[in-house]
Order: C-alpha cells, then structure tokens, then sequence
C-alpha cells in the first residue's frame, strides 16, 4: 500500500504541467475577468469567448478541482477566492505571469535536460550572451516579461514595507527598478523620499506613466542606463529586488561593485532576494526557492543563494552585511559600505 500511495503521488507530480496548461487556457479567454460579477453558465460563457460550449463545460470541471472556481445551482460557475488573481484588474493579480509561464518558460523547461548535461543556459546553447538578450529580440516577449515581473513585485511589496523602515532614507534608488513598481510603494508609504529607478532605457516609458499615476513624478524620476557600466551617484541607499539572482557570481559582482561606486561613505544596499535554506526540506517553501533556482540556471544563468552566500558576494564586492530582515518569501538584505 505504502508504495501505491508513493507512486500515485509521483504520478501526481508528473503531470503538474497540465494544472499550468488549464490556468492558461482561463487567462487567456478572459474567464476571472467574466465572472466577476456573478456566477455564469458554461453556455453564457461559450457566448462571450467565442469557446465551444461542450470544450468550455470541462475546462470549468478542471478548474474547479484546482479551487479557481466552484459549481453553484443551475449549472453555473463562480470564482473563489484564487480564482479572482486571474483577473487582470485584481489587486493581486498573476494573470500575466500565467500567461509568461505557459508561454515563456514551461517551453524553455523543456530544454532543462540539456541544460543539466552542459552547465549552459538555453540562451547560451542558441548563442547568446544570455536570457534577457534573446528575449530583446522580441518586443512580445519583454512586454509580457515586464508585466510577470510587476505582478510578483506588487505581491511581495507589502512584505517588503512590513520588514524594512525605510524613513532614514532621503534619496533612494532602484538599480533595475522596471516600471517602478517597488519604489513607487515605498515613496508613497515615505512622503519625504526622494527616488530614481534606474534601467535600461526601454524602460522609460512604462516608469514614467506609473510614477504619474501614483502621483510621485515630482519626487522619482527614471534614468536610463546600464548597470553593467555604472550606477549614477545620486542616492544615499540602492535598492535592488530579483536582480542578483539572475546572475552569476563574476557578473553580481560587477553590478554590486558599481553600486558600491555610486553610494557615499555611509551609503546602504539593499538586496530584495530569495534565501536558500542550507538544507532543503520538502516544504513548499523551499520547493518554490529550488525551482527559482533551477530557472535562474536555464534562464539568465544565475542562482538562488544561501545567506552565507550572499555574504560572500557582498564582501567581495566592497560592501558587510548588516543585517538581514524577512520579507515573506523574500527578505530584505542589508549591507554597508565597508
């Protein structure tokens, strides 16, 4: 009995894609954003998509298994509580990273077996530098990209803002800040800072239409830039989320010793990163930081690291680690100019 349960759980975990597939195929009809307002039948949701009835009425069996929606009287379906952070309007929504996933990396995965046998990224195996320059061919790609990676930062933020006081900060910068999603929260939740997201210059449009939006264009600005290059010194602390971690320890050096450059004597790096337990348990916690991992590995060529690494990245880079502040799945990582 013991080994029927274990192989039905390795059965379960095998095809785990097919969950991601059925998430898409809701994403991208709209489904969350039609039921909104109230339960619907598969019928008047055939209408509305343009989907087979027949087609659509088990998709909706699937998703109610995995707690998307659920079956009310008269044959219709409503959302739960999941199922309303498939809406692109939702406050928390993953839509877009849904939508990044199943189109972006599940077919990357599929290469990971190569990957695992040379050491070497899928953008490396193509010939490329690396992930993010095989993905800038592709104006589609970086736009989907870009609204994942705004999504993720908006579900961590609040942790973020919980974890860390940033008041004794006057001019902060966000070092591959995007649309400046991050910055934007902390200089609402701060009316005294100052701020600058720095990215690559495809960036600028996006960052200046949320920093106008949330009403803090005359205190943040966006500069272009490449951190690679150098990091303009304008800022008593820097502020990096998701960025070392795509990273190979050669190539994190180089941003972090750029920033090191850019920041006074006193000046503070923050590092918003996942942190590798030493020793992994089947926790899904750790689960989610290992897969992180093993995408970092086939996409961009970085890692997750464990504290301790990170602290070596940090010394060597010209910096000592302060402290580190839990963030949810993330944490806030402090360092100081040594």
């Amino acid at each position: 009995m013991a080994s029927q349960v274990s192989a039905l759980r390795l059965f379960d975990l095998i095809h785990s894609h097919r969950v991601t597939a059925a998430i898409y195929v809701a994403a991208r009809l709209g489904l969350a954003e039609l039921l909104r307002d109230g339960p619907r039948t598969p019928r008047e949701l055939a209408k509305a998509t343009g989907a087979d009835e027949g087609a659509l009425g088990r998709l909706l069996v699937a998703l109610s298994t995995i707690d998307l929606c659920s079956r009310t009287g008269g044959g219709s379906y409503a959302l739960t509580e999941v199922g309303a952070r498939l809406d692109g309007e939702a406050a928390q929504s993953f839509k877009g990273w849904a939508i990044f996933e199943a189109e972006l990396l599940s077919k990357t995965w599929s290469g990971m077996l190569e990957t695992v046998m040379t050491g070497k990224t899928a953008a490396e195996l193509q010939g490329f530098a690396s992930s993010f320059d095989l993905m800038g061919r592709s104006p589609d790609l970086v736009g989907k990209f870009n609204v994942a990676m705004t999504e993720l930062t908006r579900l961590v933020t609040p942790d973020i803002l919980r974890s860390y006081d940033f008041s004794g900060i006057s001019h902060l910068m966000d070092v591959g800040g995007g649309s400046g999603e991050l910055l934007g929260a902390i200089a609402q939740q701060n009316r005294k800072l100052r701020g600058t997201v720095f990215d690559l210059p495809r960036c600028a449009e996006a960052a200046s239409q949320h920093l106008q939006q949330t009403g803090i264009s005359d205190r943040v600005e966006f500069v272009a830039g490449d951190f690679f290059k150098s990091v303009p010194a304008i800022a008593d602390a820097i502020i990096l989320k998701s960025i070392i971690h795509d990273w190979n320890d050669a190539r994190s050096i180089s941003i972090l010793r750029n920033c090191r450059a850019a920041l006074p004597g006193n000046g503070k790096l923050l590092l918003v990163e996942r942190l590798m337990p030493e020793t992994p348990a089947a926790t899904d916690e750790d689960k989610a930081h290992a897969l992180s991992d093993l995408n970092m590995m086939r996409g961009p060529g970085g890692c997750e690291r464990t504290r301790e690494q990170y602290r070596e990245l940090i010394e060597q880079s010209g910096f000592a680690l302060a402290a580190v502040h839990p963030a949810g799945r993330f944490n806030v990582i402090e360092a100081r100019s040594a």
